[in-house]
């Protein structure tokens, strides 16, 4: 009636254009708004910082049980106790006796016996490096929206491109593809005649980065470099994984000023790395502080085996050392420390394995877990924050079916349910069990007051009363130091372990073990260590990497008996 009216006093055609008008008013306005509206949503939903938290995850190389303060050490690391005692200690913590094995877990979620390395570590010359088919952890962060980054030691292997950090998951990487090398210039023998340098930047050498500066202070300027340069509203993984404490014993002159009262040269040397590495972390945590990232991160410290005595490390009162299934050789030093923990100042008895991290740190990280991955390491997250219990009930450290055998170990030790010459170890609950050859068996009080070298066997006890024994069995909880052997008490125990060693054998995969490929040598690559696989070599990759059992026994058959003959 009123439009009728208006239509009357203005006539068709003007009121027309005027409705028109009018209308178009009202949509540019209305859409106007909702544009300045969604540009603003857009901002804020950019700036607004994420839920998911910034993870930083410490991997130090042979730090021994004993070598941080909190645990009772004569070496000053006030970082480390400080951030511990503020966070939560692991004292039930397990990795790997190696650094590759306890990396590649790490990376995968899984156990040696399933991705085929669980025979020592990869070597630089071997065309082999952690399987491709594996989805790794930096991969399924970056999947869950993470901004991925790796400083430091790699050891998984380099032979071919697609072994590289960036082409595992990590949007950048600058460090070492090998296991150890010299601190300064970078460079590494591993053998005569086969030496190179390795120091990367991506997939290339890093030859204009590299000013000569000790690797621990280096990564550390590198990893605080990569957060300055990020956006912390948005969520970073950084794997920091260092060199130090492994040999060779190299350490800026300051350091040493510290421990001239420790007369064992190695110790003191070891010593000076652990407080430089002290002070590296100290820097760290300042610059997360300073960027923006401390309240809203997660920090996991982690060693990656067990000390080595022969170069300065102790693991004391823990029996074994590195390379052994003792508990010197896989309890390490480890603790989370993160203002988001729920139970911050703890010490967590908790069961947890170095594969544990890979789920848990997925799915603190809003990232998705598929069940075909089948892993082997749980989600411990509420265990560490909260307190609850662990929902592992067992370790699985190892089956070796290629390490030397015990020369006493047979079916018949094994109850006919395992062969006691295959390095084996497992945990179940309180109960430890281990076959074969399990490694260096000695308790190595700290060389700090001896100047006389491990090899003069000083004041090491000696262990003479279980030689020849080829199976172990101990209550860990009550015995965590492994001096009484419980085997012939419990054999119902051994039974049953034995049982479950066995089924988890028959899960294994193939041992990847491929011998040296002498196309590996730095001087065919420009004297760099990196890949030297072409993509006409990929078609005999699998023959070359997948081993089977039978196959290496017959080859080292043929090698004691002087038939195998070197190709030309």
């Amino acid at each position: 009636m009123v439009l009728g009216a208006m239509c009357g006093r203005m006539g068709r055609s003007t009121f027309l254009l005027t409705l028109l008008t009018t209308f178009s008013g009202i949509v540019n306005s209305t859409y106007g708004t909702w544009k300045s509206g969604f540009h603003s949503n857009r901002v804020n939903n950019l700036e607004k910082p994420s839920s998911q938290p910034h993870i930083i995850f410490i991997m130090v190389d042979d730090q021994g049980f004993r070598d941080v303060g909190y645990h009772g050490s004569e070496i000053k690391t006030p970082t480390l106790d400080r951030l511990a005692a503020a966070g939560v200690k692991l004292e039930n913590y397990y990795v790997q006796p190696l650094c590759s094995p306890s990396r590649s877990q790490l990376m995968t979620g899984r156990y040696q016996i399933h991705t085929g390395l669980q025979h020592s570590i990869i070597r630089p010359s071997q065309p082999n490096c952690l399987p491709l088919e594996n989805v790794t952890l930096p991969q399924k962060l970056k999947n869950a929206g993470y901004s991925t980054h790796m400083v430091g030691k790699w050891h998984l292997g380099f032979y071919k491109r697609g072994c590289m950090p960036t082409q595992r998951g990590f949007d950048t990487f600058f460090g070492s593809l090998l296991g150890s090398g010299d601190y300064y210039s970078h460079y590494k023998c591993d053998s005569p005649g086969m030496c190179g340098y390795d120091l990367h930047e991506g997939e290339e050498a890093a030859w204009e980065q590299d000013h000569g500066i000790y690797s621990t202070i280096m990564y550390t300027q590198k990893a605080i470099n990569i957060l300055a340069s990020h956006n912390p509203k948005r969520p970073i993984f950084l794997y920091l994984a260092y060199q130090a404490v492994h040999s060779p014993l190299q350490v800026p002159a300051r350091y040493l000023e510290r421990y001239k009262s420790i007369p064992n040269l190695h110790r003191r040397k070891y010593a000076a790395m652990v407080s430089c590495l002290d002070e590296a972390v100290r820097n760290l945590t300042l610059a997360l502080k300073q960027y923006g990232y401390y309240d809203n991160m997660v920090m996991v410290y982690s060693s990656d085996n067990g000390g080595q005595p022969m170069a300065g490390g102790s693991n004391w009162p823990l029996r074994g050392s590195k390379g052994s299934y003792w508990e010197g050789g896989i309890r390490a030093v480890g603790f989370v420390h993160s203002p988001l923990l729920v139970k911050k100042g703890s010490r967590s008895r908790a069961l947890i394995h170095i594969t544990d991290w890979y789920p848990t740190l997925v799915m603190l990280g809003e990232g998705t877990l598929d069940e075909n991955q089948n892993l082997d390491g749980y989600d411990v997250w509420e265990a560490i924050s909260e307190g609850r219990r662990s929902p592992r009930l067992d370790i699985l450290h190892n089956i070796d079916p290629v390490y030397t055998k015990a020369k006493n170990g047979s079916w018949k030790a094994g109850y006919g349910i395992w062969n006691t010459a295959i390095q084996a170890a497992l945990r179940v609950g309180d109960w430890k069990l281990l076959t074969g050859v399990p490694g260096y068996s000695d308790w190595i009080p700290p060389q700090t007051f001896s100047k006389l070298l491990l090899a003069n066997r000083w004041h090491n006890e000696r262990v003479n009363w279980d030689r020849g024994k080829s199976i172990w069995l101990f209550n860990i909880t009550a015995d965590p130091y492994e001096r009484v052997d419980l085997s012939l008490r419990y054999p119902h125990v051994v039974k049953k372990m034995l049982i479950r060693l066995l089924r988890y054998n028959k899960t294994a995969v193939p041992c990847r073990y491929p011998p040296k490929d002498y196309r590996s040598n730095p001087q065919y690559n420009g004297g760099v260590w990196g890949p030297w696989y072409t993509n006409d070599d990929e078609d005999e990759d699998d023959n070359l990497l997948s081993y089977d059992l039978e196959q290496m026994k017959s080859w080292r058959k043929k090698k004691r008996r002087g038939k195998f003959k070197r190709k030309t």
